[in-house]
């Protein structure tokens, strides 16, 4: 781990060792190097989320060998106390954003589990769920304010990585973003499911009723993996 100042305080950003061995070759990279000043400077002069120890949370709390199922997102939530470093997820005690109250209003007509009251999907990491943002980091109230600064080539760097080296995920792909960034998967070896994103101006699209919670299980049962409990 290395120790990174931002604000006048010393922050401990975090990645798992695994990862650093996967992604060790883009670490040296000039666009990382370029990326790493720019975030840098973004967290001295205005207000960044997630917190700076947690832009690697994704990678630290799901190790590389321990990836099942992957959930890409596209940004972090950009307002105050919403981001901790996970896809859709947001900090206990947060309001639910309308995404993920669809993606809990999917689990519960799918699977019939009961809606959690939390947003925070650490469980959900923490039993082999890749919550990957496309961009880590994004200024206070500017979506996409990050995006084309770097991320977006590390991002897809870890999803390669996963295709090649690992057999038998699932890759939940919601949104034409996220299909787009997903075209890196080779489906001979992965689970790709597809559907409209959750977000209310489309989930009604096709998100819900998709069905990828109990999709996702059969699979990781078929190949003798653990299902995920979703809530």
């Amino acid at each position: 781990m290395r120790q990174k100042k931002c604000k006048n305080l010393t922050m401990t950003v975090k990645i798992h060792p695994s990862w650093k061995k996967q992604l060790k070759d883009e670490f040296e990279k000039p666009y990382f190097k370029t990326l790493t000043k720019f975030v840098k400077d973004e967290y001295q002069k205005t207000t960044i989320y997630p917190a700076p120890k947690n832009i690697f949370q994704a990678f630290e709390l799901c190790p590389f060998e321990d990836v099942k199922v992957v959930i890409l997102g596209q940004d972090p939530y950009h307002g105050p106390n919403q981001a901790n470093g996970l896809c859709f997820s947001v900090n206990e005690g947060t309001p639910l954003p309308p995404s993920l109250q669809n993606i809990y209003k999917e689990i519960h007509s799918d699977i019939g589990e009961p809606i959690p009251k939390t947003g925070n999907l650490e469980h959900w990491a923490r039993q082999g769920i890749l919550l990957l943002n496309a961009t880590l980091t994004v200024r206070a109230h500017q979506a996409g304010s990050h995006q084309n600064k770097g991320w977006e080539e590390f991002t897809d760097a870890a999803i390669k990585a996963l295709s090649e080296h690992r057999q038998n995920l699932v890759f939940l792909l919601w949104g034409s973003y996220a299909q787009n960034k997903g075209a890196v998967i080779d489906p001979k070896k992965h689970l790709i499911l597809k559907a409209p994103h959750p977000s209310p101006l489309s989930a009604h699209r096709g998100f819900l009723g998709c069905k990828h919670f109990s999709k996702t299980n059969d699979y990781l049962k078929i190949h003798h993996l653990t299902p995920i409990k979703w809530t």
